[in-house]
């Protein structure tokens, strides 16, 4: 598979709502930023914690890929998210994901 495998897996992982499969994609000490650059999270425990909330609030939850960028370590995916609790309609993001050794190590939320 290619560089983009990680960030197929725990796309899959996220629709399904596994919140054990999704953190295994990332890095023991991956950050999450959003689109400035503030630390929203670090590590996977801050990620199950927190994607494991927003998972078991959200029991329709989904995202869909509008278009996937491919380039050297990144994956840009331009994504339309639904079914989020407390979030009406869809949500429109572009995650900037850097991949190194099959594991998510940095993520860039652009909103």
């Amino acid at each position: 598979m290619g560089i983009d495998a990680p960030v197929i897996r725990q796309l899959v992982a996220y629709n399904a709502r596994d919140i054990d499969a999704f953190v295994l994609n990332f890095h023991e000490d991956c950050v999450v930023e959003d689109g400035a650059g503030k630390e929203l999270m670090r590590g996977r425990k801050a990620m199950r914690e927190s994607y494991g909330r927003m998972f078991a609030a959200s029991p329709d939850l989904h995202c869909r890929v509008v278009s996937r960028i491919v380039l050297s370590e990144y994956v840009l995916d331009e994504e339309r998210v639904t079914g989020r609790a407390g979030i009406e309609g869809e949500g429109h993001v572009v995650a900037v994901y850097r991949v190194e050794n099959d594991e998510i190590t940095h993520v860039r939320f652009l909103r």
